[in-house]
């Protein structure tokens, strides 16, 4: 009964409908960065300006603003209050972005493996947003 409490208030209200939204803005960026990621590796295999290295430029700058957001999105979670699970996924989304993505990144000039956890840890990221989505709908 008490998150039913809580959750009635105005502020609580308000920052649930702020966190739903960032979730939503958050999961069309990451959608915009798989194909930035996809642009960048064709475009460069076939040596077409239009792509290529500034595909990647893109992608690179687009993933530290998608870092910040997770930062964001984690304070409007707590703000919130989602639930223990949303929380939990939130902070992970942190961790991924802000810290998992760039070693993997970095990790990847040496070794195709990493390149391929980047782009794995690309999907469970959307996966993890996508449920975080979900679980503040039902609430």
């Amino acid at each position: 009964m008490q998150d039913r409490d809580q959750s009635a208030r105005p502020g609580t209200r308000r920052a649930a409908t702020a966190y739903r939204w960032a979730l939503l803005v958050f999961l069309a960026a990451v959608a915009v960065q798989i194909f930035l990621a996809g642009l960048g590796v064709f475009s460069y295999q076939n040596s077409d300006q239009a792509g290529g290295d500034h595909a990647f430029s893109a992608h690179q700058g687009l993933g530290f603003a998608i870092a910040g957001a997770s930062i964001l999105l984690l304070v409007l979670a707590i703000a919130a209050r989602p639930g223990k699970l949303a929380l939990w996924l939130a902070g992970a989304l942190v961790v991924q972005t802000c810290l998992l993505q760039s070693l993997l990144d970095g990790l990847g000039s040496d070794s195709a493996v990493f390149g391929g956890l980047h782009a794995l840890d690309g999907l469970l990221i959307a996966a993890s947003a996508g449920i975080q989505y979900v679980l503040a709908r039902r609430r």
